[in-house]
């Protein structure tokens, strides 16, 4: 592949039709884009949301306002293409898929979803670590796999989202594992919960840090004590793809905390990261600054499922548009008239119009 740097990326966008730094973060995006893909023409005429989905053993806290039986009705609905990401998608011309990775139900019957289940929902990390070794790994490689179907069947660009009741606790444990940052800056209100239940939450939060604490100074460790399926499998997934030069565009808290323990483990896949918006979450914040991620939008969204990486995709493909079919300032630079050859007589009707033009223009 050939190398792009980001300084002649940027230079092609400077000569494009338009002032200087007009288009914003688009611009950001476009140079980011030629760098991965290797050339002053990106494309992103396929895109996929990978969505994975799984159930929490931490959810027996009383940390939602839902039961965790809605994991499996979400799944459902799922399989009809009428969740939020089911719509979206439709309406954006994007690829969705939806991994079962570890919901607590038996899904098999279901059409229209990925079964790639490791277990039946984590166990509580306030307890004891979420995950096995081997199931942590099983669920890397389901994250890997999906984007490894990706990249054969030729998306250019992937969104990561997630859907687990009792997620964004464990996705706020990881990240004040991850960052060092206490429960009341990482734990947010998540699927909308009273104060009370969210001083509980962050009570859970930090009783499940200290618990975990001696393995922490390993982002895989962390990820398997804290994170959960659905975070595990989001890590392998940008892991994946970012190996293979495909874009990675991370929704909201819970994505980007799992993006954050990839990058942990795996440090060179950050050029690949693309960050959508930024989410109503209250820790969401503390892990794009983890990430030295700007996002593009700020919508107040907090629903999940991808549903922020779903409107990224397209603002990453219009990116790569202005990139590749802009006009440039050359393009539009009047032409100059050629001079006569030496010695070329002017017709006399071509003289007597330029003296008369002349003559009207005093």
């Amino acid at each position: 592949m050939t190398e792009i740097t980001l300084a002649a990326a940027r230079a092609a966008l400077e000569g494009k039709l338009k002032p200087s730094g007009s288009l914003g973060r688009l611009e950001d995006w476009a140079a980011q884009l030629a760098v991965l893909q290797g050339t002053l023409a990106p494309r992103v005429e396929r895109a996929r949301v990978l969505v994975f989905a799984a159930d929490h053993g931490v959810a027996a806290e009383g940390v939602s306002a839902f039961p965790a039986s809605v994991t499996a009705g979400l799944m459902r609905v799922s399989a009809t293409g009428t969740t939020g990401i089911g719509v979206l998608g439709r309406s954006l011309g994007l690829e969705v898929e939806v991994v079962d990775v570890g919901v607590d139900d038996e899904l098999g019957g279901l059409t229209g979803i990925v079964h790639a289940k490791v277990r039946r929902g984590s166990r509580n990390l306030a307890a004891e670590p979420a995950l096995a070794d081997g199931e942590l790994e099983a669920a890397l490689a389901v994250g890997r796999e999906a984007a490894a179907r990706a990249v054969a069947e030729g998306v250019a660009a992937v969104g990561l989202g997630e859907m687990g009741i009792g997620n964004s606790t464990a996705a706020a444990a990881l990240l004040s594992a991850l960052t060092g940052e206490p429960a009341e800056r990482t734990a947010g209100r998540g699927s909308g919960v009273d104060d009370r239940v969210l001083a509980h939450k962050r009570g859970v939060v930090a009783r499940a840090v200290e618990l975990h604490r001696g393995c922490l100074a390993d982002p895989r460790a962390a990820l398997g004590a804290l994170g959960g399926l659905e975070l595990a499998a989001i890590a392998g997934a940008a892991l994946a793809a970012a190996e293979a030069r495909r874009a990675v565009v991370v929704d909201g808290f819970i994505s980007t905390v799992a993006v954050l323990a990839a990058a942990r483990i795996e440090p060179a896949i950050r050029p690949a990261l693309f960050f959508a918006h930024r989410s109503a979450e209250s820790g969401h914040a503390l892990a794009l600054e983890a990430l030295g991620g700007e996002p593009l939008l700020d919508l107040g969204l907090r629903l999940g499922e991808g549903t922020g990486a779903a409107l990224g995709l397209r603002l990453l493909a219009a990116a790569a548009d202005i990139l590749r079919e802009m006009a440039t300032l050359e393009d539009a630079a009047p032409a100059e008239e050629a001079p006569a050859p030496a010695g070329a007589e002017v017709p006399a009707a071509a003289a007597a119009g330029g003296a008369a033009g002349r003559g009207g223009a005093g």
